[in-house]
């Protein structure tokens, strides 16, 4: 059978080589996942074929025909889709719009709304988001919430050729089994799917085949049933690589941060936490439980509406007002979405780095000592193995992994004690995953208390001390290391939706 897509010798490169001579043929009716690390040119590729970069070199063959797309929509048009890992969305305009926007339904001009509302409906109870609001502002969504809506959005084009970017990087495990199904479904009917993921259990569970790139090139490409996980990542990374440890139980210290009944907005309702120095704390949840806005009215990002917040426990009770206040106080937060609310990415890593201690660098007034600045930011770059060319390199240059390493470092140049993360390894690979997953136990071993939210379930049981479960806005569970077990961390996460008299119930 004559491959959908075939791509020969494709070629990329910026300031260094992207893509080196990558051929590859795609299949219909075929779920074909693309892995590798981080800069490895899996987004690169995808995009190309997308119609969003254009090739230095390379042929390409669409249906035995040639293909060159000159844009988005001139793929779309040939039925080539992507949905990329950063949100394509516009926020003020509602979630109908957004999914329908190259094609609203209208009458002699005037876009017929109950017909796009009836539209978006269908296609949102189709991933299980038939709570969702049509004409609610994207805006307002959460960053998963956004992810899933931008999927749906995907599903509507006719396309033959569905591509998706880490699709599932801020999902719990719920959402990604309906994903799943609908993926499932769009490949029996005929479609291909080229999956790029860093999460190598679900290239296991999904994909037909899978092609690994490294440095630009693919060195491998098989059936998904004849590799393993850990061969996959000998050939993304060209070397044996450690596994992740369970963090080992640790003695605690006082308490950092205590959050008596805090209330913020319609999914934080009465929230209450102890965070102690030396510990890592995780917050689990479905979509929806309130995970992100806790953090982001703890660190004063969001208005909180009533409760209270004490520092080392016996300190006087207060709520943030503004971040600045929150790391006045000692507090840092890695958002969940690093490049649009963590970093300038036009500005070198420099200035990302040091921005909020610019104050230890002053000369007098109005002047940086810009030598000091740069010694700074490059011991912290030598400490935390951050990969660039230079202190001045861009931020946006940087692969995911790194990008959050320098988000860390700026915190830990502040000195901050108390370290909030949402998300952590969202969309970075393996290896990074694991220097990240390092690094945070690092942090707690040196007496910092660290809170971490995290979609991905494993993860918080491999790092964490105390996991703690949301649901509908409220705690619904506590478990400790040697506590816990993925079944009763899901009822837990469940409970509000079990209870029909739950004010969480939907």
């Amino acid at each position: 059978m004559p491959p959908l897509l075939q791509v020969q010798d494709l070629t990329k490169s910026y300031a260094t080589p992207v893509l080196r001579e990558v051929s590859l043929a795609l299949q219909a009716g075929e779920i074909h996942a693309l892995v590798g690390e981080n800069g490895a040119g899996k987004s690169t590729f995808c995009r190309i074929l997308a119609g969003l970069t254009p090739p230095d070199s390379g042929r390409f063959r669409l249906d035995g025909r040639p293909y060159q797309p000159r844009s988005r929509r001139d793929a779309e048009a040939h039925g080539i889709s992507m949905v990329l890992q950063e949100l394509n969305l516009i926020p003020t305009l509602t979630v109908a719009e957004n999914m329908f926007l190259e094609s609203f339904p209208h009458r002699w001009g005037w876009i017929r709304r109950d017909r796009l509302r009836a539209a978006a409906r269908e296609l949102l109870g189709r991933l299980g988001l038939g709570h969702i609001d049509p004409d609610r502002p994207v805006a307002e969504l959460g960053i998963g919430e956004q992810q899933l809506v931008e999927i749906a959005a995907g599903f509507r084009r006719r396309c033959r050729l569905l591509i998706l970017d880490e699709p599932t990087a801020a999902l719990t495990d719920p959402e990604i089994d309906r994903l799943f199904r609908q993926i499932r479904a769009f490949r029996d009917q005929g479609g291909a799917v080229l999956y790029i993921s860093h999460r190598l259990e679900e290239i296991r569970r999904l994909a037909d085949r899978v092609t690994v790139l490294r440095d630009g090139r693919i060195v491998a490409s098989r059936p998904a049933a004849e590799v393993s996980s850990e061969e996959l990542v000998r050939l993304m990374v060209g070397r044996e690589l450690e596994t992740g440890v369970d963090r080992a139980p640790t003695a605690h210290g006082a308490v950092a941060l205590e959050v008596r009944g805090l209330q913020a907005g319609p999914r934080v309702r009465g929230v209450g936490f102890a965070l102690h120095y030396g510990e890592i704390l995780g917050l689990a949840g479905l979509m929806g439980a309130g995970r992100t806005e806790t953090l982001r009215a703890v660190f004063g990002a969001d208005r909180a509406e009533a409760g209270e917040i004490r520092l080392g426990g016996d300190g006087p009770a207060i709520r943030f007002r503004s971040p600045s206040q929150a790391v006045r106080a000692g507090l840092g937060l890695v958002t969940e979405d690093r490049k649009s609310e963590g970093l300038l990415l036009p500005q070198p890593v420099r200035v990302n780095l040091t921005l909020p201690g610019l104050g230890r660098f002053r000369r007098g007034p109005g002047w940086i000592d810009a030598a000091r600045e740069t010694a700074e930011t490059a011991a912290w770059i030598r400490r935390l193995g951050i990969r660039c060319a230079s202190p001045e390199q861009p931020v946006g240059e940087l692969s995911g992994g790194n990008q959050q390493k320098v988000v860390v470092a700026r915190w830990l140049l502040r000195g901050s004690r108390i370290l909030l993360f949402d998300e952590p390894t969202r969309g970075i690979d393996v290896g990074a995953r694991f220097e990240l997953h390092r690094l945070l136990r690092e942090q707690a071993d040196q007496g910092r208390a660290v809170l971490v939210v995290s979609s991905d379930l494993k993860e918080l049981m491999t790092l964490c001390d105390r996991i703690l479960v949301l649901s509908g806005g409220r705690v619904t569970g506590e478990f400790r290391r040697g506590e816990w077990s993925e079944d009763a961390i899901m009822r837990a996460a469940f409970a509000a939706h079990l209870q029909p008299n739950h004010p969480g119930h939907e």
